[in-house]
């Protein structure tokens, strides 16, 4: 019987990516943007949504507070709609720079340009920030050799239509699951540069400081970069408005070290929440407030 249900939900979940891909880009993006920020306000995640931005900005006003979840809902809503439609977004024409959605500022597109000749394995952290799916998009689209960490859904069939959708367009594709760390160990050796998300709670990790509140960090990506001793960079998209967005890459990363000269896994894992925090702090209606990021 559930898989019975599973199959019923993928094949409406592939309806949905239907209607959406005839929509277009920008059409879908208004519609998901109309829809969660006039529906996600009302259910109940949205106290964890308030209680989670008044946390982090305690000397904003509740108005707000409110304007910023609501901000967070949209762009929630358009990320989803935009799924369907992200080899027509990513549109950047290196020939022909920032004449359609995508904004690189020259000091992105060299830091680019020379990881992508380096011949060497590298490290990318990014975050549940604007459309969050663009960084691995663009490293794909422009011939940078490269592995992503993903989350599967929980629904079998749901998973493997999204796998069919990110195929080709996103690199290698490595499942959150058991024989990730090691797939992402190989992938390195291979000279790949690996990228993950490091905004979730992660229950094992170290308590690191997060707006002012302790929480469990993933310190995967320091404990890779202490085993390679490769480049780290940060990635985040902006959204500029709909489906326009800017893209940056940061410079390499100065990880702490620890008296061995080796990356020094607490010390780097709070660098990294650090620059992701300021991240969010720039723009702080393009994270994703809905998570339980403290408990």
């Amino acid at each position: 019987m559930q898989r019975f249900l599973d199959s019923v939900l993928a094949l409406l979940v592939r309806a949905l990516f239907a209607v959406l891909r005839a929509l277009g880009p920008d059409r879908a993006s208004a519609l998901g943007g109309f829809l969660a920020r006039n529906i996600g306000p009302l259910l109940p995640v949205q106290r964890t949504t308030l209680d989670n931005i008044a946390r982090a900005f305690p000397e904003k006003p509740p108005e707000e507070h409110r304007r910023i979840a609501r901000e967070a809902w949209d762009n929630l809503g358009r990320t989803a709609c935009e799924y369907v439609h992200m080899d027509r977004i990513w549109d950047f024409d290196e020939a022909n720079p920032n004449t359609g959605r995508i904004q690189l500022s020259p000091e992105t597109v060299a830091r680019f340009m020379e990881l992508r000749g380096d011949g060497k394995p590298g490290l990318f952290f990014a975050a549940h920030l604007a459309n969050w799916e663009l960084p691995a998009i663009a490293a794909a689209a422009h011939g940078l050799d490269s592995a992503v960490l993903y989350r599967m859904p929980n629904n079998a069939a749901i998973g493997r239509l999204i796998v069919r959708l990110r195929a080709g367009s996103m690199g290698r594709l490595i499942p959150t699951n058991i024989s990730a760390p090691v797939r992402m160990l190989e992938a390195l050796d291979e000279g790949l540069h690996v990228g993950m998300l490091v905004d979730q709670r992660f229950s094992r990790g170290p308590r690191i400081a997060f707006f002012g509140r302790e929480t469990p960090t993933n310190p995967l990506l320091p404990r890779l970069a202490r085993r390679f001793d490769c480049p780290v960079h940060g990635a985040r998209a902006i959204r500029l408005d709909g489906a326009r967005f800017r893209l940056e890459l940061t410079e390499p990363i100065n990880l702490p070290r620890d008296a061995k000269g080796e990356v020094d896994i607490e010390a780097a894992t709070a660098a990294i929440t650090r620059i992701v925090e300021g991240w969010i702090r720039d723009y702080p209606g393009q994270w994703l407030w809905m998570h339980r990021r403290w408990r």
